[in-house]
């Protein structure tokens, strides 16, 4: 059995696999309506969601399996202070494979200690969304091609964005990356991100002006500011209109950039940039229910079940990270490697 926590967990082969079945599935979706027949999947969202949610009960139910689960925690057991733990124990129990999303980082990490089935990172704060990631990498090479040699672009809140986290950790792997970095210094990526960066054999660079680097791009990957990760709200405020996208400004783009986005948008993409061919997020969209398809197959098929790998830690030292899942599950282990929590990656 594996989990997938982070796209890292599986090896640059799987990632080849699995997006060569995206393809195959999105060629001839029909073929595989029967793929998961009899198998049950476990939605447990304790933040909001609506792409990343429904796309894997689409994705389910596609396969001709069955999904169970929530989409408000305060309409279950753990409103009443159940331990993720014993929620953990409980549902793999009743499960195939689980999915789930947490607003405290390292959450998805520590409910896989706990569970008898695989589970799958749906976002765990501001820290990683490696299905996110994994319809990135299908989308970009779907309509490109191939990813090694790209100019990629992140801009928006690179800080707490866990898309943009886990799609830089995955693009480390790739040849040839030239990577921009776009953001506010207020909202540059984190000190754990930049050292990994630094560490990479990719280049990057920071600036804080998105028109400059357009000409540049091959894809443009654009993020929301984040208000529900924002401590005081007059700093979103005064960020949250800091980069808009425009039919204007795209003029001096390639024309065959890729405008992505994870969605939802709220101010950062202007409503005209839908016509524009190059925008393609409602294909990214898409896009990401049949990646997520080929990955549910993969985890609970026979490919994935006579397999386990064990993340290696070099000490015990517990985090002190205020939103670590740490913070609130006391009985956690701790863990940490090369100085980082093994939950949530900040600096022990």
């Amino acid at each position: 059995m594996k989990h997938v926590i982070d796209l890292n967990d599986l090896e640059r082969a799987e990632w080849d696999g699995l997006l060569s079945k995206t393809n195959e599935i999105i060629a001839s979706p029909l073929d595989f309506k029967n793929a998961c027949s009899g198998r049950v999947l476990a939605s447990l969202f304790y933040e909001p969601s609506t792409r990343t949610s429904f796309s894997f009960q689409a994705a389910m139910l596609r396969l001709g399996g069955g999904v169970f689960g929530f989409s408000d925690p305060n309409a279950t057991s753990a409103a009443k202070g159940e331990t993720l733990k014993d929620t953990m124990v409980m549902v793999s129990g009743y499960a195939d494979v689980i999915v789930m999303r947490h607003p405290k980082e390292g959450a998805a990490r520590a409910a896989s200690l706990y569970s008898s089935c695989p589970v799958i990172n749906a976002g765990d704060g501001g820290h990683l969304h490696p299905t996110q990631t994994l319809t990135d990498l299908a989308t970009i090479t779907r309509l490109r091609g191939k990813i090694d040699g790209a100019v990629v672009g992140l801009c928006g809140d690179l800080k707490n964005g866990r898309t943009v986290h886990s799609l830089v950790r995955a693009l480390s792997r790739y040849k040839d990356i030239n990577l921009i970095l776009i953001s506010p210094r207020e909202l540059a990526v984190p000190p754990y991100l930049r050292q990994m960066l630094n560490e990479s054999s990719m280049k990057f660079i920071e600036v804080t002006n998105l028109e400059a680097t357009l000409p540049q791009l091959d894809c443009l990957y654009m993020t929301r500011i984040q208000k529900e990760r924002f401590i005081d709200p007059l700093e979103y405020e005064r960020l949250k209109g800091v980069y808009v996208l425009t039919p204007q400004k795209l003029k001096i783009a390639k024309s065959d950039l890729l405008i992505m986005h994870p969605l939802p948008r709220v101010d950062e993409i202007h409503a005209g940039v839908d016509e524009d061919e190059r925008a393609k997020y409602f294909v990214q969209a898409e896009t990401g229910m049949y990646a997520r398809m080929a990955l549910i197959m993969y985890l609970i098929g026979e490919k994935g079940k006579d397999f386990v790998r064990e993340r290696s830690y070099n000490d015990s030292r517990m985090c002190k990270y205020s939103n670590c899942i740490t913070a609130i599950e006391g009985y956690l282990p701790a863990k940490s490697t090369e100085g980082r929590c093994a939950y949530c990656d900040h600096e022990i």
